[in-house]
Parts: structure tokens; sequence; C-alpha cells
């Protein structure tokens, strides 16, 4: 399979960490340094936009690093991607931490996944068949 991907940004062709990575490695493509301060979110750009190949969707996750080291993490995770989508692609960081953090230009700050979707017919219906676990959820079937 081809991920066609346009990179409008002056950092390096988005690519794989390492050969077993899952997730393609997104930059920040800024102008200047963004400080994000406690609990701060910004749309951060990457520069970066994508075709998709029919049947298939971009999820966009946070870096496990950037949220241990620094409580940087992203409010929709996994954000989702839609196959005609053709705009940038751009990241909702979050700051957890109790103190500023620095982004810069440059900076891998989430990971793309590239996943297959299958479609489904919607039926409503004005019942559905009951099971042994109902409704329970939240912790219903024990922690």
């Amino acid at each position: 399979m081809e991920l066609r991907i346009l990179n409008r940004s002056n950092n390096p062709d988005p690519d794989y960490a390492t050969a077993g990575a899952a997730g393609i490695d997104l930059r920040a493509n800024l102008e200047k340094s963004l400080i994000l301060h406690p609990m701060e979110r910004t749309l951060i750009p990457t520069g970066l936009f994508i075709q998709l190949p029919q049947g298939y969707e971009a999820q966009i996750r946070p870096r496990s690093g950037l949220a241990i080291k620094q409580g940087l993490t992203l409010v929709n995770t996994p954000g989702t991607i839609d196959e005609d989508y053709r705009g940038e692609i751009k990241v909702i960081m979050i700051n957890l931490s109790k103190e500023a953090q620095t982004i810069e230009h440059g900076e891998r700050i989430a990971q793309m996944v590239i996943a297959a979707y299958q479609k489904v017919n919607i039926i409503v219906v004005e019942e559905l068949d009951e099971t042994e676990r109902g409704a329970g959820g939240f912790g219903s079937t024990g922690v």
C-alpha cells in the first residue's frame, strides 16, 4: 500500500523512526518556538497533506516520551483523518504539566498510524437483542 504525502514544511520528509514502528512521526511546522502553559491547548501545524487509499484512515496519536517527560499529550486522541480530507494535518496538543513547555520547530509532536476500516450498513431499529451484561459499563464487570 502507498500513502501519498505532500510536505510543505522545511522539516525532513515524514518516516518511521525504526523498522518496527507502527506510527509515522509528525513534526511541528512553526515560524518560532511556541510556549504552551499548564492546561493550555493549541493547534500545531505540520505542513503535511496526505492522500489516503480508499478504505483507510489516519489516526493521530500522542508520543509517549512527550507525555511522560513533559506532560504533553493530544486532546482528540486518536484523532481521525478521513480518506477524503486533503487539508493540512494539524495536531491538538495540551500541556498537562505544572510548568510551561516549549515546542520547537521540527520537534516530533505526534505519530500517525494508518489503519483500514470497514463501513457498515446502518439499520435503525426499535430495540436491541438482550445480553447478560446489558447496559452495564464503566467498571460494571469489575476492576
